[in-house]
């Protein structure tokens, strides 16, 4: 598939690039959707905040399995199935909602960051690009974007409904097919301090390659905006299901490759136990923030 890419990443330089996890969103965290259920306001346990979705249970929008994760990413042993429908609607709104937040202390809005995801469709309950009930030209979804909707992912709008596309501030930078049972790879750089954002994007198991040079646009964030999971403007039926794998926030040096995200505790420990000849787990007390080190020192394991 052709991305239009920027230029060429070799696969070598992927492997001496590394960066430090500022959140990890891996759905390795929950063993069943039921773990979704225990995060609260009054108590704000997990990966992710659970609020935003309708009123059934969290089974009617979230599903946890091996076949639900992008193949290439070995730092998660499963993905998730968000889940919109007629029944997806939240707060009394007439848009279909399922969508899950970074639940951290981590200052998510600071410096140049890498917001990592993978995504795919399939067709079985596949995203709906036209309004069958005519009420309007398209069906928009809004996927894993910001509060402001300073950049986002969307489907279903113009010029090309049946793109996936990537908007900064409302205005079309870049898209691509949106073809069932492939897996389409993002990172979003952003600049916080320069107030720009550029997109890096991939296939499959292919090394992320910048697509779009950052372009200019009003970056924020309170570190509890960014949305992950769909949000679909036009009410109605039939389901449609997304597929979400390897979400991750990042700084330093991207690193290329698909599943180099170094690995995230959810003990108060610091174990140093084997996982790779050569590499180690090695987050610290505070499991926010994992640091890259080495055999030698007692590092962590590539994600």
């Amino acid at each position: 598939m052709m991305l239009g890419l920027i230029g060429f990443a070799s696969l070598f330089a992927g492997l001496a690039r590394a960066g430090t996890t500022v959140w990890s969103g891996n759905f390795d965290y929950y063993s069943t959707v039921a773990d979704f259920d225990k995060w609260s306001w009054s108590n704000q346990v997990g990966e992710y905040q659970w609020y935003i979705h309708g009123s059934g249970p969290t089974s009617d929008y979230l599903a946890l399995d091996a076949s639900f994760k992008n193949p290439a990413i070995a730092s998660e042993s499963k993905g998730l199935k968000a889940t919109i429908s007629a029944n997806a609607t939240w707060n009394g709104q007439t848009m279909e909602r399922t969508e899950l937040i970074p639940q951290t202390t981590a200052n998510l809005g600071t410096g140049t960051l890498y917001y990592h995801f993978s995504i795919k469709r399939t067709d079985t309950n596949p995203p709906d690009a036209s309004d069958a009930r005519k009420l309007r030209s398209t069906l928009e979804h809004q996927i894993l974007f910001f509060e402001s909707h300073f950049t986002e992912l969307k489907y279903g709008v113009g010029p090309t409904p049946t793109d996936l596309q990537w908007m900064v501030t409302g205005a079309r930078q870049w898209g691509t097919p949106f073809t069932a049972d492939t897996w389409f790879n993002f990172a979003y750089e952003i600049n916080f301090s320069a107030n720009t954002v550029g997109l890096w994007a991939s296939t499959g198991a292919s090394p992320l390659t910048k697509v779009v040079n950052n372009v200019s646009a009003s970056t924020s964030t309170n570190s509890a905006d960014f949305h992950v999971g769909v949000l679909r403007i036009v009410q109605g039926n039939p389901p449609e299901d997304w597929y979400i794998s390897g979400v991750y926030v990042e700084r330093g040096t991207l690193p290329l490759l698909l599943g180099r995200e170094q690995h995230r505790g959810w003990t108060t420990s610091a174990p140093a136990s084997t996982t790779q000849a050569g590499e180690y787990d090695c987050c610290g007390v505070d499991n926010d923030e994992c640091g890259w080190c080495d055999a030698d020192t007692m590092g962590t394991v590539w994600r």
